[in-house]
């Protein structure tokens, strides 16, 4: 058992802070985001356990082939879950994401990143959910397409043609803005 608990730290390191984004982005606060990446690990630990111990016994392969993708939907159902108990759909607004900034960067260098986060940002939160995930999950948080595809439940080439139209969309809605 201490050995499932090591390999599910592991688990826990590598993808907290991707769960946890991707949860806050969707969700309307801190603390709400907190506690359902919580949920997201106690769920995902019960069922890593299960499954393993299961394994040993019946000397069966894993059903779990893809840990983070996973997590992910864990993610999405519980996200989905909050929303339905609260009977309506809240969105943060990416305004209140704020960037890092390299302070050895100048002033007039950190206004022009500042002015192109803002514009980005913006034009992000004006695409379409399923858009604005797959720019999120293969670019910040650099899933694989299979990654992605095993989230979303589609083949590798619809989430491939998905993340080519995100792309598309993203930049018209950044050639609006520098109209």
């Amino acid at each position: 058992m201490s050995q499932l608990r090591k390999q599910f730290s592991k688990i826990y390191d590598q993808n907290v802070e991707r769960i946890y984004r991707f949860i806050f982005l969707k969700v309307s606060s801190q603390e709400i985001a907190e506690d359902l990446t919580s949920e997201v690990f106690t769920r995902g630990w019960q069922a890593y356990k299960d499954q393993r111990l299961k394994t040993k016994d019946q000397k069966e392969k894993c059903d779990i082939k893809n840990v983070t993708a996973f997590l992910y939907q864990i993610a999405r159902n519980l996200i989905a879950d909050h929303y339905r108990q609260k009977a309506q759909a809240q969105f943060v607004s990416m305004e209140n994401v704020t960037p890092v900034v390299d302070t050895g960067v100048n002033l007039e260098e950190q206004a022009l990143l500042r002015s192109d986060f803002d514009g980005v940002r913006t034009a992000l939160s004006n695409l379409k959910e399923d858009y604005r995930e797959v720019i999120v999950w293969y670019y910040l948080d650099e899933l694989k397409v299979p990654e992605i595809a095993k989230i979303l439940g589609k083949s590798e080439e619809a989430v491939r043609v998905q993340i080519h139209r995100a792309l598309n969309a993203l930049r018209e809605k950044l050639r609006g803005a520098h109209k």
